[in-house]
């Protein structure tokens, strides 16, 4: 379930420093493609998520980024 995969990218990204796109496909179980257009929800939701390119690159929320319960209500 979509929303399922957007909460649980979202704990990984708030919880982790990086990650790559391929570990989230791997452990979604969904193309690259499927994790770029998740991201770019949660990304248009409000969620400021950063990219970084070459070796050690990968996704992640911007430091700092707290989210808010507001957020949550919005996603119901």
């Amino acid at each position: 379930m979509k929303i399922d995969r957007l909460l649980g990218i979202l704990n990984i990204l708030v919880n982790a420093d990086r990650i790559t796109i391929k570990e989230l496909s791997e452990r979604f179980e969904v193309s690259k493609r499927t994790i770029f257009r998740d991201l770019d929800t949660l990304n248009k939701s409000g969620i400021p998520i950063a990219t970084y390119s070459g070796i050690g690159g990968g996704v992640s929320v911007v430091k700092g980024y707290k989210c808010k319960k507001i957020f949550f209500l919005r996603m119901i």
